[in-house]
């Protein structure tokens, strides 16, 4: 399945660059998305930067077909290869279960702002409640970036 989230920010894209390559602000994300555990590590060389979030939340509130895939905890690991200040290769996976997405995100100027956009290919390899998973991750995965983007907006300011 095809998913896309747009941010915007009122700031440049230099700045929320920085916001994204800030081991503390990735921090102050999952606790704002009320995870059990976060581990974030960045670290840059030569222009490139790499992100990963490491990450568990509890599975509550998702229906019944899909926690029997989870369990009560969902492990989720979101990689970033970030190859300048404005592009990145993404890759969340799901360790141990059959599902993760691949994709990017970018950082383009829109008028006194900046537009973040998150795309790519959710992917959930078991047969017939695949695509519902699919879904299920794209809902909750749109949540986890609007939480970013409320906590974005106030480290900004």
């Amino acid at each position: 399945m095809k998913f896309e989230h747009q941010l915007r920010y009122d700031a440049t894209p230099e700045e929320v660059y920085g916001m994204l390559a800030d081991a503390s602000f990735r921090e102050r994300v999952c606790e704002a998305q009320h995870v059990t555990t976060c581990t974030v590590s960045v670290d840059g060389v030569d222009g490139a930067l790499s992100v990963t979030v490491d990450q568990k939340r509890p599975s509550a509130g998702i229906p019944g077909f899909a926690r029997k895939f989870v369990g009560d905890e969902i492990h989720i690991v979101q990689k970033e290869e970030w190859s300048g200040p404005t592009d990145a290769a993404l890759d969340v996976a799901i360790p141990g279960k059959p599902g993760h997405m691949k994709g990017t995100v970018t950082l383009r100027a829109d008028g006194d702002g900046t537009l973040q956009t998150v795309s790519g290919e959710l992917k959930v390899n078991i047969p017939v409640v695949g695509g519902k998973i699919e879904r299920l991750i794209a809902d909750l995965l749109e949540e986890a970036l609007e939480k970013e983007r409320q906590v974005g907006a106030s480290w900004l300011s």
